[in-house]
């Protein structure tokens, strides 16, 4: 059994905001799959389905992203699960340009508080994850405020491609391993490789 953790806030307020893209991916699966994720254990929402051969639940903890930790600690103890090898968190991450997606088996929280949190709960940095981009094109002077700011209409477009990325990448990670996931979604726009 798998695992794969959206992180975000819940709140109809924080519903559509950068922070919640981890929240909006897990719906983009349970949509795809067909799963309602609507059981509430664990501090989570959580729902089951199958990807591939492989049973995985989906969930999107109620802690609020600074405690997310909490929720998946209890769900990784309920379901008996290694996070080292059942668990997929997916967040964004405001140091990757907006639109883009990394891959990674491991690492630190790089100042995100909601993946801070789980590596705290769990302790480990051994945890795979879904990184979604949602750096701004322009200096910032609050990075609260932008991951907190509602969508804008001009970002859907990259959003909804994103999202339809991430639940690729949870599927591929599911069926064919995370370096498969990182050979396939860790390509660099050819924009950044003319610009070095």
């Amino acid at each position: 059994m798998k695992l794969i953790v959206g992180l975000g806030n819940p709140g109809i307020e924080y519903q559509f905001t950068p922070h919640n893209l981890g929240f909006l991916t897990v719906d983009r699966l349970a949509d795809q799959m067909g799963i309602q994720v609507a059981n509430r254990h664990c501090q989570a929402v959580t729902g089951r389905g199958r990807i591939g051969d492989q049973e995985v639940i989906l969930a999107k903890p109620e802690t609020y992203m600074n405690l997310s930790g909490l929720s998946v600690r209890e769900l990784i103890a309920e379901y008996d699960l290694n996070p080292e090898s059942d668990l997929i968190v997916i967040y964004d991450e405001l140091d990757l340009p907006f639109g883009t997606l990394r891959v990674r088996p491991r690492g630190t929280a790089a100042g995100h508080n909601g993946i801070k949190s789980v590596i705290g709960a769990l302790n480990t940095q051994e945890i795979t994850r879904i990184r979604l981009g949602i750096g701004p094109d322009t200096p910032i002077s609050s990075g609260k405020s932008y991951v907190l700011r509602q969508l804008k209409k001009s970002e859907l477009k990259a959003v909804d491609e994103l999202l339809d990325n991430a639940a690729e990448a949870a599927r591929v990670i599911v069926t064919a391993g995370v370096n498969a996931a990182m050979n396939r979604f860790n390509r660099r726009p050819e924009t950044e490789e003319q610009a070095e």
